[in-house]
């Protein structure tokens, strides 16, 4: 149980963030080098291996290859709780046109063989090196703290896939290798203005579930049309189709999202291709939302299969999936108070509402129903802070939603977080929640208070 005032903690956490100016031109070459070197999911072997090194020189226990590429660093420091804080590391699939020196160029080439340009395009690198320098304070400072910090590096986010084979791979058992947390904790950039710090309890992000769709025709001459099923006449109706699902079958209270995000099809303008293939995105804020836009997808691209003449049902397949992240409300709250005593009023700007974007990070908060460890589920909480430079930011006219929607978003060429106000906050707010729950060191009998 924590006793310890949010003001207590946050006063422990000015005296270990005293070294923070000496330790952010190292957290900054950290982020440059992640930023210029990114690699895609599941093939993160590079990164990982940067990781172990920082956190084998922080003074953690360094276990790599968790789950696949996934680093956990141990820094056990007396009795105490367990807190468990996670980064994630991966990039994506975008050519990146930021014009900065350290842009990346990286190519990587897919398990089909085909490359695909590289990018940080949504600050996991942030994520990475801000985590990076919490742990090199806080090791630095054991005497401040009591309890063991367990750091996630985890891989993997941007499919879904990281945190789920983390846990199977038994993060969470307690069967020894790792002890298990009593909390987790993480963060996550936003496009709001730097120095910005949002919270929120309960529901944080969305559930995604992302679909790959092969609807079967019949290929013929481009001139012969007659002689075809076209896919392409069905794919661009079961789009249409689709667009009805959110504004006449969900209930317009429910945040929901469906995205069709890529359609591919034929070789020549004169060639009717033998199929056609579309990837969906599904966003909702419950399994049961989930299931109802799922059911309606499928109902809609069969349905339009068959009143095509399609020689075939098309394939539907579940390709990615994660659920809603519910931020304990209790956790929350504790970390929120630590930070509005660390940062100015202005910057502590709490979300009205959830992010439509989704979150592996939401299995590390699932019951632990003996899928990945038993006993109780364990309480998370995930806040957001702003890259954004303060200059940009300030020349937008609106309120806050106006003003994310017109800044340089997040998972496009163009994302180029405000780099060093916005690592310095990223370690500040790690380094508060940290202390939030790790405790001062209770004297021994007999020494001084």
């Amino acid at each position: 149980m924590v006793t310890e005032s949010p003001q207590e903690a946050a006063g422990r956490a000015r005296v270990v963030l005293n070294d923070l100016d000496l330790v952010l031109p190292a957290v900054d070459a950290l982020y440059r080098d992640l930023h210029a070197n990114p690699e895609l999911s599941g093939a993160e072997a590079r990164t990982a291996g940067v990781i172990a090194e920082r956190y084998a020189a922080a003074g953690l226990a360094v276990t790599p290859g968790v789950g696949g590429h996934g680093v956990v660093g141990v820094l056990a420091n007396g009795a105490g709780p367990v807190v468990a804080v996670r980064a994630d590391f991966d990039a994506l699939p975008i050519a990146e046109d930021t014009g900065l020196p350290y842009a990346s160029t990286a190519v990587a080439t897919r398990a089909d063989g085909t490359t695909v340009p590289v990018m940080h395009a949504c600050g996991h690198d942030l994520h990475t090196a801000s985590l990076a320098g919490a742990a090199q304070l806080l090791g630095a400072r054991r005497e401040l703290w009591s309890g063991t910090l367990v750091l996630i590096a985890q891989p993997a986010e941007e499919s879904m896939q990281g945190a789920k084979a983390m846990l199977a791979d038994g993060l969470f058992r307690g069967d020894g290798r790792f002890p298990r947390p009593d909390v987790v904790l993480a963060q996550h950039c936003a496009i709001t203005r730097a120095g910005m710090v949002h919270h929120r309890p309960g529901l944080a992000y969305s559930a995604c579930r992302n679909f790959r769709i092969t609807i079967h025709g019949s290929g013929a001459h481009g001139a012969a049309p007659h002689w075809s099923v076209d896919p392409v006449v069905l794919a661009a109706q079961t789009i249409v189709m689709l667009q009805t699902v959110v504004s006449r079958e969900v209930d317009p209270d429910e945040m929901t999202v469906l995205t069709v995000g890529s359609v591919h099809a034929g070789t020549r303008p004169n060639i009717i291709p033998a199929e056609a293939v579309l990837e969906v995105t599904l966003r909702g804020t419950s399994e049961a939302v989930m299931d109802q836009l799922q059911a309606a997808m499928e109902r809609i691209v069969r349905g339009v299969a068959e009143a095509g003449r399609a020689p075939r049902p098309p394939d539907i397949e579940l390709l990615e999936q994660t659920l809603p992240v519910r931020n304990d409300a209790d956790v929350t709250a504790r970390v929120r108070a630590v930070h509005a005593d660390l940062f100015p009023s202005g910057d502590m700007v709490d979300l009205p509402w959830p992010n439509k974007g989704s979150e592996d990070f939401a299995y590390y908060g699932e019951p632990g129903d003996g899928r990945y460890y038993a006993g109780p589920a364990i309480p998370v909480s995930m806040w957001f802070y702003g890259s954004t430079a303060a200059d940009l930011w300030d020349a937008a006219s609106g309120d806050l939603r106006e003003r994310i929607a017109r800044m340089p978003g997040q998972h496009t060429p163009f994302y180029a977080p405000d780099r060093l106000p916005t690592l310095r906050r990223g370690v500040e707010t790690l380094v508060g929640a940290a202390l939030a729950f790790l405790p001062a060191p209770v004297p021994a009998q007999g020494d001084p208070a």
